[in-house]
């Protein structure tokens, strides 16, 4: 008699899916909620991870960068302390390299802002630039120490650290990523709460074909299975899905910012390592459905009883 109990529940079983949830794939709200989700994931996962990449290339390259100007208004004078502040430069301890910033190049940095009109000549006293690399980091005592030298053979010399103009910008990046952060996480409780709702409204519907295989012997874990094998098949669809549109965004965005023609956004780009974090999300979405459509349906079928 028992075998004969358990062999009408292996039937149900093989049929199990299809008769508690009845929904054809992509027939329900499943499927397209988790692709959705997924999506959204898969570009603020992106753009946290771009943005990670963008603020340690940034501070590596300027860590131990000085920018120094010579602020004179009169051309001879300008070019003559520029030379002087060059040589002394390469021939001081702890700089690796030290160049004079052409003038066609600071011409090209403000020419979006001032128009051509501006550039070219002495309209407008633009400060000679010297690009300075120490072998160290930047610290206050080193700039200063530098400001001084600079100072005796270059009045109009002005020293600054690159990496201090960058700060406000690299907190602005940080506060970003913790923005996209914040987002990957609630959208992961979203996906959560949708899976445990869509649990839920199938339990309900199902309550009488529930209670015949109880009858027939068969077990919590046995009927969790069933739902949950149905709902990773729906995450697994979804998740696809997702990751497709979300990397068809993010290669759009990456085409934009590529044709802003920044050094910044140059070394904002993602590594391969990036890549696979990327394409295992509709893994971890795919887990995180099972396991929340498992615990949803066992505790449920604890009240059940």
């Amino acid at each position: 008699m028992r075998k004969a109990i358990m062999r009408g529940f292996s039937g149900l079983k093989g049929a199990g899916s299809a008769q508690l949830l009845p929904q054809a794939r992509l027939a329900g709200p499943m499927p397209w909620v988790i692709a959705i989700m997924i999506a959204l994931t898969t570009v603020a996962a992106a753009g946290a991870l771009a943005l990670n990449n963008l603020a340690n290339a940034s501070r590596a390259e300027l860590s131990g960068g000085v920018t120094v100007q010579i602020v004179e208004a009169a051309p001879a004078e300008r070019d003559r302390q520029a030379q002087a502040a060059l040589k002394l430069l390469r021939s001081s301890t702890g700089v690796a390299s030290a160049a004079l910033v052409p003038k066609e190049d600071l011409d090209r940095l403000i020419e979006p802002w001032l128009g051509e009109s501006a550039t070219g000549g002495e309209t407008i006293p633009l400060p000679a630039l010297i690009d300075v690399r120490l072998d160290s980091g930047a610290s206050r005592s080193r700039i200063d120490a530098l400001r001084r030298q600079l100072l005796a053979v270059a009045p109009a010399a002005q020293v600054d650290a690159q990496a201090s103009w960058l700060r406000p910008v690299i907190s602005a990046i940080r506060s970003l990523q913790y923005l996209a952060l914040a987002l990957i996480l609630l959208l992961a409780a979203a996906s959560t709460a949708a899976v445990w709702l869509a649990a839920r409204t199938a339990l309900g519907s199902n309550r009488e074909t529930i209670d015949v295989v109880h009858h027939l012997g068969g077990t919590d874990a046995q009927i969790a299975r069933i739902f949950q094998r149905s709902v990773a098949r729906d995450a697994m669809l979804g998740g696809v899905a997702g990751l497709a549109v979300g990397l068809i965004g993010i290669f759009a965005m990456a085409q934009r910012f590529a044709d802003l023609d920044s050094g910044m956004m140059a070394v904002g780009g993602l590594t391969t390592i990036d890549w696979l974090l990327l394409a295992l999300i509709p893994v971890a979405g795919v887990v995180l459905a099972t396991l929340t459509a498992r615990f949803t349906v066992t505790a449920a079928l604890r009240r059940m009883l």
